[in-house]
């Protein structure tokens, strides 16, 4: 296991004994991992992410701290925060990022889940233009998305 997959199960379990919500000290929490405040930092910006459900905000200093806060949202809310976080283009990568925490949220199970990475796969998308893709796979993936709301 890496370093940063230790400090995001941390943080993970820190979320869930908290609430869905923690207040942490880079410095106490890199201490306690043995690893660099920076590291600290990485994970939460890669992996802590809005488009992934989560809020941060922090303050700087001494004292200062990162709060971090999973959402709470409807089956409906969260379909739609995906609609407009897909903007005008979606990368390969990107959908299927938005597609696992979709399934990791319990909003699409596994079957839709692969219905979907199989839509707008580079594969599926083969006949298009590459300068395209990226564009025909966001309006795709938001179709899919306005399909998927009650």
């Amino acid at each position: 296991m890496t370093m940063s997959e230790k400090i995001a199960l941390m943080i993970e379990d820190m979320l869930n004994e908290g609430g869905g919500a923690v207040m942490v000290q880079r410095n106490v929490l890199a201490e306690r991992l043995g690893c660099v405040p920076s590291q600290i930092n990485y994970v939460i910006t890669s992996r802590f992410t809005p488009e992934r459900g989560y809020v941060i905000e922090s303050r700087r200093g001494g004292g200062g701290y990162i709060r971090i806060v999973k959402k709470q949202m409807g089956r409906n809310d969260y379909l739609m925060h995906f609609f407009h976080a897909v903007g005008n283009e979606l990368t390969a990568d990107d959908a299927i990022a938005y597609t696992e925490n979709l399934y990791g949220s319990g909003i699409i199970d596994e079957r839709e889940a692969h219905i979907i990475e199989s839509a707008v796969s580079t594969s599926a998308l083969s006949g298009v233009e590459p300068e395209a893709r990226n564009s025909l796979r966001a309006d795709i993936y938001r179709h899919i998305i306005l399909s998927l709301m009650n």
